[in-house]
């Protein structure tokens, strides 16, 4: 009799069991379904400009600066004299693409392709690491002047100089190709299939 009762309340638990995670799958499917979630323009431009401004790609780069300022005196001229600094600069250009500047004509979304006309990259930063920056030489000769702006002005034409040969070396094209895959990414989490970028 004992084993009868014992034998009933297992089943009639199993039951209850069964019956309970019945209801659950139903009640998970009202609330989840088959329907994918719809994502419109706005949302997609607000979570792509929160990423605000890309900065994509980053090179070091090593310059070496001579400049010199020749004697103002007819004297120090004629003997050649100057003032004169060789620096060692160690640089950082970043380049990247600006998405807060995107607009929402600048993203078409059909089905799981979603089209984006990216801003131009551009380079966002370049500076001189002070650290590694080096004066290697400096020297003012006989009747000659010394410039105290000479080395300021070695640095901020190495800045320039360093700037033109990042660019020379494809930085640009660098950062808009690795924004691009970026994005893919995101779009890819966010659901899409096929990403197209649209030239400007």
């Amino acid at each position: 009799m004992q084993r009868a009762r014992v034998v009933i309340v297992i089943i009639l638990g199993l039951l209850l069991l069964a019956f309970g995670l019945m209801v659950g799958f139903g009640i998970r499917s009202l609330f989840v379904g088959s329907k994918p979630v719809t994502l419109s323009t706005a949302t997609v431009l607000r979570q792509v400009q929160t990423l605000s401004q890309l900065v994509t790609v980053k090179y070091v780069m090593e310059k070496v600066v001579v400049r010199t300022v020749p004697a103002g005196n007819p004297i120090g001229r004629a003997v050649g004299s100057e003032d004169r600094v060789l620096l060692l600069a160690h640089g950082i250009v970043k380049a990247g693409v600006d998405l807060s500047e995107l607009k929402a004509d600048d993203v078409q979304m059909r089905g799981k392709k979603i089209s984006i006309r990216l801003p131009a990259s551009q380079v966002t930063d370049a500076y001189l690491v002070e650290q590694q920056t080096k004066v290697l030489d400096r020297s003012t000769g006989l009747f000659t002047s010394f410039d105290k702006n000479l080395e300021q002005d070695a640095r901020a034409e190495a800045q320039e100089a360093i700037q033109r040969a990042a660019r020379g070396a494809g930085i640009i094209k660098d950062a808009d190709e690795r924004a691009r895959l970026q994005l893919t990414a995101l779009f890819h989490q966010m659901g899409f299939e096929e990403v197209e970028f649209v030239s400007p």
